[in-house]
């Protein structure tokens, strides 16, 4: 394979002031239902995506929830980055003052790895801590959080089919903010007596590093129509580039690396015959086009299955 012959210095794109500003107002309502809480919460149980575990990390909940009750943080989609990866992101975490407790999962079966160490880690550390104003209290509450769309319900409800052997209680879907209001209780443990609140996944009112929101809408915590497929498609190409990962010169069919995202989503639709119909403005007559926007869909949801290998994506925010 060729080598690539340019690499833009650095992934600049304008954007308007709302792409880094989206807050809907599920997510206002949603942080003042989680706040409201707080007195009937026994721990906070925070998700993340293991791809990007520095990216999008909420001030707000580091300012408003985390000093108040004991914390876990579960790296979720463990199965997305290099295991020789793991060691490096815990040490990350910890010195940056993220969390002291950090588990890795992948939910998406009740045999995934993590999954079983979760419930066991949050007793101990709820059983070892005064209780104030919930002492009497029999059973445990558990608030989870997260920015969107990381796994929050999908780990409440593969805890609840291992170890209470119930079906899903939590709508689950691949698009950032499924989940819009905190909810009613839902059991996950009969010994001891354990209830989790599923929340509202809340991104900060304003991303200020506009990689870092890049990142977000790359493992869709953000939709991606207010980003742009192929925005989001472009960005990939950048970082794959950059950090020298060129697997998706053979999975889209090229015969080289390039750093141009028209270039590419071109020829992969002409790969795999992604057209689409329109009007010639100069001719007035229907002509086929190659569907770049199919293509970069495609290509993004590889990255986003594995597809195009395992990734850590804040490498650089660790230099």
């Amino acid at each position: 394979m060729s080598q690539l012959k340019y690499l833009r210095p650095s992934f600049g794109k304008a954007f308007a002031k709302n792409f880094l500003q989206w807050f809907p107002g599920h997510m206002g309502k949603g942080m003042k239902q989680m706040q409201q809480q707080l007195m009937n919460v026994d721990c906070i149980l925070e998700v993340h995506d293991a791809r990007i575990p520095l990216s999008g990390r909420n001030e707000v909940f580091r300012t408003t929830l985390l000093g108040v009750r004991p914390h876990l943080l579960v790296l979720n989609k463990c199965d997305l980055i290099p295991k020789d990866q793991h060691s490096i992101i815990l040490n990350a975490v910890k010195n940056k003052g993220y969390a002291s407790d950090v588990l890795f999962t992948d939910c998406r079966t009740p045999e995934g790895p993590g999954v079983r160490d979760v419930l066991p880690t949050i007793t101990n550390k709820i059983m070892n801590v005064h209780r104030y104003n919930r002492q009497s209290e029999k059973s445990y509450n558990l608030l989870v959080i997260g920015v969107p769309n990381v796994g929050k319900s999908s780990l409440i409800n593969v805890l609840r089919n291992y170890h209470s052997k119930r079906k899903k209680a939590t709508k689950v879907g691949p698009v950032a903010g499924v989940t819009r209001s905190v909810l009613t209780k839902i059991q996950v443990s009969y010994e001891p007596l354990i209830y989790l609140l599923d929340s509202p996944g809340i991104l900060e009112p304003q991303v200020r590093d506009v990689e870092a929101a890049f990142r977000l809408a790359l493992c869709a915590s953000m939709q991606d129509h207010l980003v742009g497929i192929i925005n989001i498609a472009d960005y990939l190409l950048y970082w794959l580039n950059k950090h020298g990962h060129y697997s998706y010169v053979e999975k889209l069919g090229l015969k080289e690396p390039s750093d141009d995202i028209l270039e590419v989503l071109t020829l992969y639709a002409l790969n795999e015959k992604l057209t689409k119909k329109m009007k010639d403005l100069s001719t007035g007559k229907m002509v086929v086009r190659p569907n770049i926007e199919s293509a970069a869909t495609n290509m993004v949801r590889m990255f986003r299955r594995g597809e195009l290998g395992l990734f850590f994506l804040d490498c650089d925010l660790l230099l």
